[in-house]
């Protein structure tokens, strides 16, 4: 092996490590979703949302969230809470940011608080919400 050699070998092992290193990061961005098992999920959570039924109002919600939860792990975000996870991922990946923390602030209540309970219009409009965060993720 000649002395010239030397350099272009660690040049290659320096690139070859720097495109394996991009290679990683570039699949962590683009996580694929099974979109037709969150598209289902989705679809189950909005047809159990019915006027008649005051239950379903705020155990429409607290699955919904779920699912967004579920997302979110499943693409690697970091945080023990949704809060966490929805602070780490912001604005970079959801259009309606302010609404996905109002509707995640719903469960909250509906979670923590005794006796609270949604409007059917409430929950219907927190369904949309969920529906677009998602879109916006690319599960669905």
């Amino acid at each position: 092996m000649t002395s010239s050699m030397i350099p272009l070998l660690i040049s290659l092992l320096i690139v070859g490590a720097l495109v394996f290193v991009a290679i990683l990061l570039t699949n962590h961005r683009n996580y694929s979703f099974d979109k037709m098992e969150y598209q289902t999920d989705l679809l189950r959570i909005e047809n159990s949302l019915t006027r008649e039924n005051s239950a379903s109002y705020n155990m429409s919600v607290v699955e919904a969230d779920k699912l967004l939860d579920k997302a979110l792990c499943e693409m690697g975000v970091q945080g023990k809470t949704m809060g966490e996870r929805l602070k780490r991922v912001g604005r970079e990946k959801f259009s309606q940011l302010n609404s996905v923390w109002y509707v995640h602030k719903l469960r909250n209540q509906i979670a923590h608080e005794p006796g609270f309970t949604l409007e059917f219009s409430q929950a219907a409009r927190a369904m949309k919400v969920y529906r677009q965060a998602l879109k916006d993720l690319g599960a669905i």
